[in-house]
């Protein structure tokens, strides 16, 4: 049994209902839960063998991450009275999120149109593959599909060597944290009109929105960006150089930068080049800057390095392993590592909020939930009786 601090935070007033699985849909209303909404995670009842979507074991890692602050029940959507129960949730809810396929919600009505009828102030959130409607809505959706189709894979790695995915699920993830945000909007903007509204979002969407400066270069230059590796695209002097131990990162684009880089690396030669005088000759003299360069940071070690450059105002930086990330004092400080207790496995870390409010913080006041947790205590809130809760887990309705 989880053990959970009581709930508090800027979204106390809001209850989630939590239909999601895998990714996308777990990182939208994490965002809830951590500020302190009643996220409520529906699951299959066990007997019934059925998949929910998560892959991975349930106290592994990636599953603690996601689940966290949540109270579980379990329900039986074929059953009518499973159904029942679940209208009775809706009717109190603010927000109901899901992921499935865009058909399945409409199979099982439990769509936004049918949830309206009874609560015209739910927000319904639904993430998918690539979009409610339209010639590919049928189609699964994946990260790595969305990040081939949503272009980032084509300027991810290094020319020549071929496409390149994200060491994380960037589309999941983004599709999720923008699902957050339009959940938000809406209840914002239901404080004026009083009503609900449907927020879809997509894969393929999150993907391409998140491409930002690179899909603009082609909506309004018409430039095709290519592979350029560990180098900026636009800006250069900026990416990974050698050091006499390792590696490090150095952005030194603008003028001012570069000019201090050189005489921080004892380099004042490189600013007579001609070819590396602006930095648009450095663009196209990339090559030669980054061997010109590399030379000089090949001498010291990457603490020698970052020591010299700090004070000279160049902009540099280690490259960690995930050990020496939260290793780092300044990631410490920042508390991306938040303590909680797991009921089996004692203390463990989870990974934090990237941001913080100065009077309501987030908290994880709990590890995930147990399959069906909480289901006794959700159906008593909705006014079950004992003899109803035990006649219905009977049925396997819950």
């Amino acid at each position: 049994m989880s053990s959970a601090k009581p709930r508090q935070g800027p979204l106390a007033r809001f209850k989630v209902i939590d239909l999601t699985r895998v990714r996308s849909g777990p990182t939208a209303v994490r965002q809830f839960a951590d500020w302190g909404a009643d996220v409520v995670r529906i699951e299959s009842p066990p007997e019934l063998h059925l998949s929910d979507g998560w892959g991975g074991p349930r106290d592994g890692p990636d599953f603690q991450n996601l689940q966290r602050n949540k109270r579980s029940l379990t329900l039986n959507f074929k059953d009518p009275d499973g159904l029942a129960i679940f209208r009775k949730l809706t009717d109190r809810a603010d927000v109901v999120a899901e992921n499935f396929r865009p058909d399945v919600k409409f199979r099982l009505g439990i769509d936004y149109a049918t949830l309206k009828q009874t609560n015209p102030r739910l927000v319904y959130a639904s993430i998918s593959g690539f979009g409610q409607d339209g010639p590919y809505a049928k189609r699964a959706g994946f990260d790595q599909i969305a990040q081939g189709m949503g272009g980032f894979m084509s300027i991810t790695g290094e020319a020549g060597r071929g496409p390149m995915r994200a060491g994380i699920a960037v589309a999941d993830s983004a599709a999720g944290l923008y699902c957050a945000l339009g959940v938000m909007t809406a209840l914002l903007e239901r404080e004026s009109s009083g009503e609900g509204q449907w927020v879809q979002v997509s894969l393929l969407q999150a993907m391409i929105a998140l491409l930002d400066f690179q899909a603009a270069r082609w909506l309004v230059s018409h430039e095709v960006p290519g592979q350029t590796g560990n180098d900026h695209p636009t800006s250069i002097p900026t990416g990974v150089f050698p050091t006499r131990d390792g590696h490090i990162n150095i952005a030194a684009g603008e003028q001012a930068m570069w000019e201090r880089l050189c005489r921080a690396l004892g380099a004042e030669k490189l600013l007579k080049e001609v070819d590396f005088s602006t930095g648009e000759l450095r663009s196209q003299n990339r090559a030669a800057c980054n061997r010109a360069l590399s030379e000089f940071t090949a001498t010291r070690t990457s603490a020698a390095w970052l020591q010299i450059f700090e004070p000279a105002g160049v902009a540099a930086g280690p490259i960690y392993r995930m050990d020496e990330v939260f290793a780092d004092p300044q990631v410490q400080h920042l508390n991306m590592a938040v303590p909680v207790k797991h009921p089996l496995a004692g203390d463990i870390e989870l990974v934090g909020q990237p941001f913080t409010l100065t009077r309501t913080p987030s908290e994880i006041r709990s590890t995930p939930p147990q399959c069906g947790e909480h289901t006794d205590e959700i159906l008593r809130e909705l006014g079950y009786r004992d003899a109803e809760i035990s006649d219905l887990r009977k049925r396997l309705v819950i």
